[in-house]
């Protein structure tokens, strides 16, 4: 059976500079310097963005982090194995097909893997090539939104964790922040509006040939058992760009809570948001759900939104106590409960793995 190719365009002509093929994906050979602080230069956000987001220095690094990722074939079953081959021998092609943009990226593939709620998480994983692309943006964008981004904001961001979050969240209720609204995005990575993202996106990004690969990307389709179906929204979680793009959707209700004066904490679409009173919690709560779904075009799970004392919360696995004033964490007591079934599940003697197995499955 014939593999599925990833869809390039033939050049007329494309002048290049004379250097091995090695140079550009393999060497880490620099061509162009790329740092945060020449990104950020007006000039460099207006047309010219995407010479800096296909330079060989960029795409080396792409194609070495996708690598060191590993992760299973997209649509064309292409493995991360055979990309460096690929791209030895196709990164012209590539590279002009996307300048000139006649570039169509591939539906991702459907992946559906069980949560810990008993529901299931879909994601959509690109083809090695489309991931070494999405990462080759990520990397460029990643620095100049970075400057732009809330500190209130603590996921999928370089030098941030849920660690931060949590402490950060303890501040909170050591200051005397004893109420909490507890917000659940419905779906927020199936549901994000594309035409809101992208007008987002503009603000920042003027390079329009940029906007326009991002707009494909989230426009690629997903195949399902052998089925296209179109992507009329949402974010597939799965892609090297998708954390960039959802951060840079949620950093509107970011600079909304902050202009209101909010304490608040986000780790990617988990948002609490701390008060003094349960009175003021309530008011908050529906003062934002008008926000984020009238101006966002987001959608609130209220079966799972909840005003709450911090005691009650579960955020990012853990709860929040006080004692004697002081700001307390805990593991949450759903978190405790799925790890025993988890390791009664592993240790089970009716299961038929061999005791190395279990061993190895222990251990992870």
């Amino acid at each position: 059976m014939k593999r599925k190719l990833q869809k390039i365009f033939e050049p007329k002509t494309w002048p290049q500079k004379n250097r091995t093929a090695s140079e550009g994906y393999v060497g880490g050979q620099t061509f162009m310097r790329i740092t945060e602080n020449n990104l950020t230069e007006n000039d460099r956000l207006g047309y010219g963005l995407l010479e800096f987001i296909l330079s060989p220095a960029n795409l080396n690094t792409a194609y070495l982090q996708v690598k060191r990722n590993k992760g299973i074939g997209g649509v064309d079953k292409m493995e991360v194995e055979s990309l460096k081959d690929y791209l030895v021998a196709n990164k012209d092609i590539l590279t002009e097909s996307i300048v000139r943009g006649k570039y169509r990226p591939n539906p991702v593939h459907r992946v559906e893997i069980p949560k810990d709620n008993g529901e299931r998480m879909q994601l959509g994983i690109p083809t090695v090539v489309d991931r070494v692309i999405q990462q080759a943006i990520s990397q460029v964008l990643t620095p100049i939104y970075e400057s732009q981004f809330s500190d209130h904001s603590y996921g999928f961001r370089p030098r941030r964790n849920a660690h931060q979050a949590l402490k950060k969240s303890r501040d909170y209720i050591i200051g005397g922040y004893s109420y909490a609204v507890d917000l659940d995005l419905e779906k927020f990575f199936d549901k994000v509006n594309h035409s809101k993202l992208i007008e987002v996106v503009s603000r920042t990004i003027k390079d329009g040939r940029v906007v326009s690969l991002i707009h494909k990307y989230l426009n690629a389709g997903v195949q399902v058992g052998g089925v296209v179906e179109s992507s009329e929204q949402g974010v597939p979680q799965g892609g090297p760009l998708s954390p960039l793009l959802s951060n840079i959707m949620l950093h509107e209700l970011d600079k909304e809570l902050e202009s209101r004066g909010h304490k608040f904490v986000r780790y990617a679409d988990d948002l609490v948001i701390f008060c003094k009173s349960k009175r003021g919690s309530s008011r908050v709560m529906r003062s934002i759900i008008r926000f984020i779904e009238d101006k966002l075009f987001l959608t609130v799970n209220r079966d799972k939104s909840q005003v709450v004392p911090i005691h009650q919360v579960k955020f990012l696995g853990y709860s929040f106590y006080k004692i004697k004033g002081e700001g307390r964490l805990r593991i949450h007591p759903k978190s405790v409960s799925r790890m025993k079934a988890k390791i009664k599940e592993l240790t089970s003697r009716s299961n038929g793995w061999s005791n190395e197995r279990r061993k190895e499955s222990l251990g992870q």
